[in-house]
């Protein structure tokens, strides 16, 4: 199950990059990314405590508006409490974490995907000796021209 989410998440992004494709003429700057060339230590994210590591895959990538980021929750590291601007989707790969959304909380663990829309609260809290990693992707908010 938790091979076949991710799967479609990742099928999603190829998605998304076709259409991109089909519509900028064959682009022909597709590329490989390894984690360890891109690791980044941060704190967590929205003001989240303890420390964690991002992997903000194709970043650099000219005219791609999807993000996909793998974060991995060091022990003790949160996302902190916040309101979305933009629908997005979680992947947890491994470890423990302890989920608000809306108000409510709920345990999450591997295999599980978490969607969470624009406008909905949301905060996550790695628990347990483990690293709580996830996959994170979302639409690149439009540039102002």
């Amino acid at each position: 199950m938790r091979r076949a989410l991710l799967f479609a998440a990742l099928s999603f992004a190829a998605l998304s990059v076709g259409a991109q494709s089909a519509a900028t003429d064959q682009r022909s700057d597709s590329y490989v990314q390894n984690e360890r060339d891109i690791a980044k230590t941060q704190p967590g994210p929205h003001e989240g405590l303890g420390t964690t590591t991002a992997y903000p895959f194709f970043e650099q990538a000219e005219g791609f508006d999807l993000v996909f980021r793998k974060r991995a929750l060091h022990p003790g590291a949160t996302i902190g409490a916040h309101v979305n601007d933009k629908d997005e989707i979680y992947y947890v790969l491994s470890g423990r974490g302890e989920l608000t959304l809306q108000d409510q909380t709920r345990a999450v663990g591997p295999g599980d995907a978490i969607l969470t829309r624009d406008g909905d609260s949301h905060a996550l809290k790695q628990v347990g000796d483990e690293d709580l990693v996830i996959f994170i992707v979302y639409r690149r908010p439009a540039k102002a021209p």
